[in-house]
């Protein structure tokens, strides 16, 4: 090979990408056109497709629209949605307002889905290696609090004495179940924690929003990562929203609290700069 050629093939080697093949009048996602895709194919299809290289059954797709379709907003309450709407106030665009909100979703509000995902897998590796479903459970939460501190990401709500959203979910992966579609071993684990922590603290703490999608995304076999690409994918719907809403409505520099009302101060009383000279 010249050098001319060489060079020109590290050239189009420098990003290496099986999602995508586009030239001249040609766009393959996966291998497969788009024309072909358009009109045949829904955004949680596509979604599964570019996560997961392949077409997933219309059952699969399904089940990860209802989790998607679930947790798109929660309200100002949430700080996704409230930076959404303050950022908008500033005078950004919804571009930018989106990536302010996203920017956010981190371990303690956006996480809990990845972190309810790595506690199930952990139960089921134990379940596996031959440990008990009851005793695997207890053990995984301990590992878990030693890493995560007390709170078990999935379980309790801080609004909802039981979340709206859990029950229908969970319905709708054992309906897979029955179906094939699904194995319901995550629905069982997760089922599982729900039990120990009753036994543990002598009250049910239900399983919320993070930890019913974090059993759709387990039994649908996606990394614990994903599962919080997904729900950023999922609450961006919320945030465009709120933050196209807010634009609507108007309003420049609105923070947190209205201005009429000024945060507590608990610093050093008043002193003059003569004192310390």
């Amino acid at each position: 090979m010249s050098d001319k050629n060489q060079a020109q093939q590290m050239t189009e080697d420098w990003w290496n990408t099986e999602i995508i093949d586009m030239q001249p009048g040609v766009i393959r996602y996966r291998g497969y056109a788009i024309e072909e895709l358009i009109g045949n194919v829904g955004f949680a299809q596509m979604i599964w497709l570019m996560l997961r290289g392949d077409m997933p059954s219309r059952e699969q797709a399904n089940l990860l629209e209802a989790a998607l379709m679930a947790a798109v907003d929660h309200g100002p309450q949430a700080p996704s949605i409230a930076i959404a709407r303050m950022a908008t106030t500033c005078g950004v665009g919804l571009n930018s307002a989106m990536a302010s909100a996203v920017n956010v979703l981190g371990d303690v509000h956006g996480g809990a889905g990845e972190q309810a995902v790595e506690l199930y897998l952990d139960i089921a590796a134990r379940v596996e290696a031959g440990t008990a479903l009851e005793d695997a459970t207890g053990q995984a939460l301990d590992a878990f609090i030693e890493q995560h501190g007390k709170f078990i990401s999935g379980f309790g709500h801080r609004f909802h004495p039981v979340d709206p959203r859990t029950a229908p979910l969970l319905r709708l992966v054992d309906q897979a179940a029955d179906a094939g579609t699904v194995s319901g071993r995550f629905a069982t684990i997760g089922r599982a924690v729900e039990d120990c922590l009753e036994a543990r603290k002598g009250k049910r703490i239900p399983m919320n929003i993070d930890g019913a999608t974090a059993v759709i995304y387990a039994e649908l076999g996606f990394p614990a990562p994903l599962a919080r690409g997904l729900f950023c994918l999922s609450r961006s719907v919320g945030i465009l929203s709120h933050a196209w809403e807010q634009t609507q409505q108007g309003g420049r520099n609105k923070g947190p609290i209205p201005r009429q009302f000024i945060w507590s101060y608990s610093g050093h009383p008043p002193r003059s700069l003569k004192e310390a000279q």
